[in-house]
This record gives C-alpha cells, structure tokens and sequence, in this order.
C-alpha cells in the first residue's frame, strides 16, 4: 500500500533494490542469460559482463576464490548500496509527512515525480560508462564525486529542510522547493547506483560476481529502513514517548535536519575512505563492444524500440498497471489523512521483509519455464480486487478508531491485507523479469535488458502520479453551516471557514477512482491480456537486434 509500496514499487518500481534478490534465480532459471537488472546501460552492466566473462585475466585464471578471500570487496559493495538507500528511505518518508500536513493530492502528485529518476537512469546511463578518468578509476571517476555532492547537499538540506516543510509556525509547505530539491536528491542517487552496479560487476572475481546481487537486495533494503521506517519512527514523538522514553517530550529523538546532517557526514566521510583506500581492477579493459561510444548506444537503444514485437510490449506494459494505481499510490495517504499513524504504517514493512525474501524464490518456479507471462496473467485479477479491498479499509478506518488509537485486530487486518497483495505484486514483477530475461537479445543483454526494465517501470510511475493529480477533482465538498457558499477551489474552501462555516466531503475522489481504475484494469486484463500474453509466442528472430558493423 502507497506510500510503502509506491516508493518500493516506484522505484523501487526500483519496487525501488528490494526486489534484486529474484535476481540470481533468474540468471539460472528464467532463460540462461546472464544479466544484471537495472545496471547501466550496454556499455555498462552488460559490457563489464563481458568484459569480466569473456576475456582471460588474472582474475579469471588459476585456482577458484572463496568469499572469504574477497570479504573486503563485498562489505564495501553492501555498505555502498546501504548509502544507496538512505536517499530512497528519506524520499519515500516526505509523502507521509506532508500528509500528516493536509497538504493536496495535486501537491503530492507533483512531489511524486521525485520517484522518476531510478526510472530514467537509462537516459544518462551511457555517459556515465563512456566518460572517465582512466588514471583514477573508471567507476570511482562518478562514484567519488556523486558521493561527495550527495554529502554536500544532504548537510545543506538539514539547514533548509524545516522551512520547506513548513516549519513549526504553520506555514504551507513549499512543494515546488521540496520537489525540485528531491528529484536533484534522486538524481545523484541513481547516478550513484549506476556507478556502484557497473564496479559490482568488476569488483569482484568470476566466482564471487553472484554476491553483488545480493549485496544490491540487502543493502539498499537496509538503507531504505533506515531512511523511512527507522527515521519515521525516532521522529515521531508519540512513537518515542510510549515505546523508548520515560519522560514525555514535544519532539522525537530524531528531527529530519539531524538525520539529513548525519548522513551527509558518513558520506563525505566514507567516501574520502574509498577514493583513498579502495582501488580498481585495471587489468580488466573494457570490451571492443563497450568502447563504441555515446551516440553508438543511444542508436542502438532506438533500433530496439522500434522493432515490432519490442514496440508492442512497451505499449502494453505502459498501461497495464492503470488498474493498480488508485490502489498503490493513494491508499497509504488516505490511511494517514484517516488517523493512522505515519510511523505505525511504516513499521508493517518490518514484517514484510522475510516474505519478499521467499516470495520471488518461490514464484520464480512457475516463471522459469518458456510462458512466464501467464503467471502475469492470472495475477492481475488478484490484484485488481485488491484496490476494492483497499477502499474497504479506507472505510473501515474511521469506524474501528477510538480515542486510543486503533485497535489490534485493525493492525492484523492491514497487515494480513499488505502480505496477500504483496503474494500479487511480485508474482506480476518476477513474471515480467522472467519474460525480459527470456526476450532479451544475450549479445546485448544489459542494454536490453535495462531497456525493457525502464519501461516496466515507467509502466507504475505515470499512473500513480496520475491518480494522486485526480484525487481532489474527483472530490466533491459542501460548505455546512453557511448559505451561498461552496467548496470547489481552495479560495472557496478558506471563504467558507472565515464565514463560519465548514467543508464536508459528500463524495470522496478516492473511492471513484479505485472503481474506475478497476473497471480499467479488467477492461486491459479482458481485451489486452490475452494480447500481451502471446509476446511469449513470438518467433526467437523477433526479439533480435539486426545490427551492421
């Protein structure tokens, strides 16, 4: 349920790095191929593959690692995609705080595109592979100073912080500030992470590369509990006077500024640690089809998408999600906007943790055979009913709350509600991982690959933002206790309370778009499904790149 699902599933959609522990499973049972989900494009993740499989070196050669011999190597890699997620984490936190401020669906569909740029990444990816400092390090050339501005600007935006929010003195928070300040902040993020997926690759030996994967699920899982869940929680006052203090105080442990002022700190400091002490592998050259060059990529990216089979799949994943979107994005605010704590919300992700460790190992069983997209097929359904069931709860909310809070068997409700949607959600993603590892082209796996990954994604991004932009038009309000006066512009709304009044919502936007959304998704499920199910029928030959030398 949005914000906890929307921040994993957006970009997470990068869902987002919760998701790379199915990884492994579909290298090896999916389609053969060897990928690795969401690095840079061609000349990155794929090329290092390459570079790291194909051409002999001393790496390579002679008796066979174990772990223990290159321990170093992968707690570096685990403690970078750990400084990964702490970005992510503190993103995902904003929408629930800015609800907790009555802010607007329109303010938080446009603080919403925040979440877009580990979807992107493909569109900058091919300059980070391509543009280098040899004599310092192909990866730690982006690594080192991305790390250091990410420090920078996180110190800089614990003095600023409060005042985009609003601060203590009730003012409206600056949502265009707090945006534009926060998709910078994922940008440099997903610029990092493409740094980081590239040296992976290269960091470790042939017989340890597997570990980077799941350094990547472990690592930025931990970072993104870091930055929502653990922070949400210490920066709650109630949550913190009950559970962690004696003596009641008007403040959490934690505030915001100090959270951003510390990891700014550890990064600036750890990552002086790694341009001084961690050195690359120079002995691996990068492969004669990664060197081709920027624009080599970029056209190659473009012949991909325009082959027929590739085109048709972009256009039916980019609608498919339209059903969920009510139910993904909006769900967690309303909840919120309800009574229900932001941090208790948060915390039903602390459950979650082991069954989206099992969940992709176990469905991967059923996608690893040639149609995994017929596991896609017969979740969907699943999950539609899901956004009805969700509307419930939202309803459901107002009428369990006493003066206490809410009682336990509410909480097991939403919990037992967010596990069985969860079974739905990763049978659909490992479903369409599997499809993309079995379509894409092995001679350009990562760039493939990659590309298929960005559309998927792009895919749950734009509805969201969508049905988060629609929630107050859809929304119809009276103005009680006043004669002439409506509701329907923020204008009218505040005229009403200064005459006395008081705006009563007499039909709720969010419970006319979850029943539009799903009347939307069985309507593709019914008269696109079946469409998209046959990509799986297509002829090898569709899926290739005709490329000339």
């Amino acid at each position: 349920m949005s914000p906890i699902t929307s921040c994993k599933d957006s970009s997470r959609q990068r869902r987002p790095g919760s998701y790379q522990s199915s990884l492994d499973v579909l290298k090896n049972d999916a389609s053969g191929l060897d990928f690795y989900e969401d690095g840079p494009a061609g000349a990155g993740a794929g090329g290092d593959r390459e570079a790291l499989l194909g051409e002999p070196n001393s790496r390579s050669l002679g008796h066979p690692k174990g772990y223990r011999a290159e321990l170093g190597s992968i707690l570096l890699l685990l403690f970078l995609y750990i400084l990964q997620g702490i970005p992510l984490g503190l993103a995902g936190s904003i929408p629930l705080i800015l609800q907790s401020k009555n802010v607007s669906y329109k303010d938080q569909a446009f603080f919403s595109f925040v979440f877009w740029p580990f979807s992107l990444k493909l569109l900058w990816a091919p300059l980070v592979d391509a543009v280098y400092f040899k004599s310092f390090g192909r990866r730690k050339s982006w690594l080192v100073p991305t790390q250091y501005t990410l420090g920078l600007f996180m110190m800089y935006l614990s003095r600023q912080v409060d005042s985009l929010l609003g601060g203590a003195d009730g003012k409206s928070p600056d949502i265009l500030a707090l945006t534009v300040t926060f998709f910078l902040f994922e940008f440099l993020a997903a610029t990092q992470d493409i740094a980081v997926d590239g040296w992976a690759l290269t960091m470790l030996s042939r017989e340890n590369v597997g570990y980077a994967s799941t350094c990547n699920s472990v690592g930025q899982t931990a970072g993104y509990f870091l930055g929502n869940v653990l922070f949400l929680a210490l920066e709650s006052a109630s949550f913190c006077n009950k559970y962690l203090r004696f003596q009641p105080q008007p403040q959490g442990i934690v505030t915001l500024s100090d959270f951003l002022f510390y990891w700014g700190a550890v990064f600036l400091i750890t990552t002086t640690l790694v341009a001084l002490l961690k050195k690359e592998d120079k002995r691996i050259t990068p492969s004669r089809e990664e060197t081709k060059g920027i624009m080599d990529t970029y056209k190659l990216l473009f012949s991909i998408v325009k082959m027929p089979a590739v085109l048709t799949f972009c256009a039916m994943i980019l609608t498919a999600k339209i059903g969920f979107s009510a139910a993904d994005a909006v769900t967690g605010l309303k909840l919120i906007e309800e009574g229900v704590p932001k941090e208790h919300l948060a915390l039903l992700a602390v459950p979650m943790v082991p069954l989206q460790i099992i969940l992709p190992l176990i469905i991967s069983k059923y996608t690893a055979g040639p149609q995994p997209l017929n596991t896609f097929y017969k979740a969907m359904p699943f999950r539609l009913l899901f956004g009805l069931e969700f509307a419930f709860l939202v309803w459901w909310t107002p009428n369990v709350k006493y003066e206490g809070g809410f009682p336990i068997y509410y909480y097991i409700v939403l919990l037992l509600s967010y596990a069985l949607h969860q079974v739905t959600v990763y049978s659909m993603y490992v479903a369409i991982m599997a499809f993309n590892a079995k379509v894409s082209d092995p001679l350009i796996g990562g760039t493939y690959m990659t590309l298929l990954n960005t559309v998927s994604n792009l895919g749950g991004n734009w509805p969201a933002t969508v049905a988060l932009w629609l929630v107050d038009p859809l929304t119809a309000k009276e103005c009680i206790g006043v004669q002439g006066h409506n509701c329907a512009t923020a204008a009218a709304t505040e005229l009403c309370s200064k005459e006395g009044g008081s705006c009563v919502i007499t039909l709720d936007g969010y419970y006319v778009e979850s029943l539009v959304c799903v009347a939307l998704g069985f309507a593709w499920w019914l008269f696109l499904g079946p469409r998209f199910k046959k990509l799986q029928d297509e002829r090898a030959s569709s899926w290739k790149c005709r490329r000339t030398s």
